[in-house]
């Protein structure tokens, strides 16, 4: 047997079993000082009784749940407030004189102890006779040091007892140490093969108005970890607030931005970047994506800053084999706007736009209204309904089952910024082009956020992280520091453990080989304290045992080819048996969009040896440089192996 924590105050302890769930008398909600702060292994968080509009006196109470009847070893911490002004200790709220009890149904209580605890931002404990509950309640009566009728904690802390037979929770993951980077990573994406990671600010690594033509971007070495620094002069394209999509060879398109009309491609095989024609309309923030023919599909865009610029902003189109943009007169940019704040300024921007069979683009958002854009000949578009009330600007969009049509849509806010975002999610299903779509409406994140980034993992859950419940660029007040996991099976969001650094406006997220998460950015605004130069790395629960050892890995020994075409097949081989493949698009992010990831599932695997079959229609199986991991029957991944996936099949 061993004792365990199942809510961690200080760092060096690591949660082997998922956090305990809470209720509290009452919150600061407004200024984002909500009950669950308390158990979310965050000590820069708190909660904090009401105190506007109107103040609610002591006593106040915090009920903790460990969801099934458990033997509490009688400990309790109390970890007060963490933070400070001008320098020091901010103590309101610690508490002075408390009571303990506990309970099996949370009807029946007993006493388990009392106390007062002293007025500093130590760590406190109590302790009790061992007892089993399910519940722990603390009452606290006083404020320890006279300052008013509040209550706040950062951390609460039960210590119980299991032995080897007690079934645990899965693990709720682990983040790594700060990863240092050389810039503000405002958009990132995925080079084919290495799996290593490029990152990108501007014309200076952190400043936002240092002129054009000169940006930098860093590389992540996924094998060493090591990180540099490059210069990317050759262009003379300031690559900041593109357009970003991958093509069919894993070459990245970033079009426009601060030098509006200019477009770069980055080439992986050679790890250089080439000038691509101009397009037609200038533009910023638009979005991007590679469609079924292998052509790249543009709309929006009036981030700019002169207004006679702005608006207008309807779709054109690329094609490689003939190296020219020519307009759609067919895709007018109309049906998708928002009815943001700002105007056409911010009404056109990051689209979710979803590449789907024959050369049709689904428009899911972040307008309420949704469209079928087809890129043939001069262009059509299609209403598909609504999705929501309301807009979400700056929300997430995950096409997570890409053979089922399953698009996962979370988050955002009426505007831009300067408007409360929402914590609403739905999940959209399309079919045929110019079919209308179903949409189902989820239950709702913990958090309410916009400016967060969402990732499919290989089993199909939705990593979302970051944002803010009332977006201001620049900033990172009230910072949303708990990533949630949207389980597609139970239809539930699970809090997951708190990152470091808040990853606001300007914060990217990309899908890693060994199915790890990759976050970084924030800020890029010259020497304002939301520079966040730095990146951090998440291992979702998958990667651990129920005692929090590293889970053992299948891994796949061998594959029949690296490179299948669209309806082909791969013959697969692992070291031990497997219940499913995934395969997951390789991801670009930039300003909460990725039109890149994508995710097919293959659930019907047995063994060590399969077989599956990639959908035959490149709008579903869209060509490009895929991460294929193989999946054991605890859910725990192998590290991806690389495929390109062609056009084949005649398409």
């Amino acid at each position: 047997m061993f004792l365990l924590w199942v809510a961690f105050v200080v760092p060096f302890f690591w949660p082997l079993a998922a956090a305990v769930s809470i209720t509290v008398s009452d919150a600061q909600t407004s200024m984002g000082n909500v009950g669950t702060s308390a158990i979310d292994h965050n000590n820069l968080t708190f909660w904090h009784s009401q105190y506007k509009p109107t103040t609610i006196p002591l006593p106040h109470t915090a009920t903790l749940d460990l969801e099934s009847v458990t033997s509490v070893r009688g400990g309790f911490t109390y970890l007060p407030r963490q933070d400070s002004a001008s320098g020091k200790p901010v103590l309101n709220g610690n508490i002075g004189q408390y009571v303990i009890e506990t309970s099996i149904d949370s009807t029946t209580w007993i006493f388990a102890t009392n106390g007062t605890y002293k007025d500093d931002q130590t760590l406190k404990t109590s302790t009790f006779p061992s007892t089993l509950a399910r519940y722990v309640r603390i009452t606290a009566l006083t404020e320890a040091g006279n300052r008013g009728p509040w209550t706040s904690a950062a951390e609460f802390g039960i210590q119980v007892l299991y032995n080897s037979s007690t079934p645990t929770k899965p693990p709720l993951g682990k983040w790594g140490s700060i990863i240092q980077l050389p810039l503000v990573a405002a958009g990132a994406f995925l080079v084919p093969t290495s799996g290593n990671v490029i990152t990108f600010s501007r014309s200076g690594t952190k400043d936002g108005n240092v002129g054009t033509g000169n940006p930098y971007t860093s590389t992540y070495n996924f094998a060493t970890g090591n990180v540099t620094l490059r210069n990317v002069m050759e262009t003379k394209h300031d690559m900041f607030c593109p357009g970003q999509s991958r093509d069919f060879n894993g070459r990245t398109f970033l079009s426009g931005g601060d030098d509006a009309s200019r477009v770069s491609i980055y080439e992986p095989d050679t790890d250089s970047w080439v000038v691509a024609p101009q397009m037609n309309l200038l533009r910023g923030y638009q979005a991007s994506t590679t469609i079924s023919d292998g052509r790249t599909f543009i709309i929006g865009g009036s981030w700019l800053n002169n207004p006679a610029d702005r608006g207008g902003k309807n779709a054109e189109i690329f094609d490689e084999t003939t190296n020219t943009w020519t307009l759609l007169p067919g895709c007018p940019v109309a049906p998708m706007l928002t009815n943001d704040n700002a105007g056409i300024y911010r009404a056109d921007n990051h689209g979710w736009i979803f590449a789907w069979s024959n050369s049709s683009i689904f428009q899911a958002g972040p307008s309420a209204a949704m469209n079928w854009y087809s890129a043939l000949g001069s262009g059509s578009v299609t209403p598909a309904g609504t999705r929501a009330s309301s807009d979400s600007m700056c929300g997430v969009a995950v096409l997570y089952d890409a053979a089922a049509g399953k698009i996962f849509t979370a988050g955002g806010a009426p505007s831009y910024e300067n408007a409360p975002a929402t914590n609403s999610a739905h999940l959209i299903t399309i079919t045929s082009p110019s079919t209308p779509p179903t949409v189902a409406t989820l239950p709702s994140m913990t958090y309410a956020r916009s400016f967060a980034n969402g990732v499919v993992l290989p089993d199909g859950k939705i990593f979302i992280i970051g944002g803010q419940p009332y977006p201001v660029t620049f900033t990172d007040t009230n910072a949303v520091m708990q990533p949630e996991l949207w389980d597609t099976v139970s239809n539930t969001f699970t809090v997951l453990p708190a990152h470091k650094i808040p990853r606001c406006y300007h914060s990217t997220a990309l899908l890693l080989l060994d199915g790890t998460v990759f976050t970084a950015g924030g800020g890029l605004c010259g020497n304002c304290a939301t520079n966040h130069l730095n990146a951090e790395i998440y291992s979702p629960g998958y990667l651990f045992n129920a005692d929090g050892t590293a889970a053992t890995r299948p891994v796949i020994t061998y594959l029949s080819s690296s490179m299948v075409g669209v309806g082909g097949t791969l013959n697969i081989v692992t070291d031990s048996p497997v219940v499913k493949f995934s395969l997951i698009r390789y991801g670009s992010a930039t300003h909460t969009v990725d039109t890149d990831q994508r995710r097919l599932a293959f659930d019907s695997a047995a063994g060590t040896v399969n077989t599956i079959t990639v959908p035959g229609d490149p709008g579903v199986a869209l060509p490009g440089y895929w991460m294929l991991f193989a999946i054991n029957g605890n859910g725990v991944p192998s590290v991806a192996k690389t495929v390109k996936i062609t056009v084949g099949g005649g398409y």
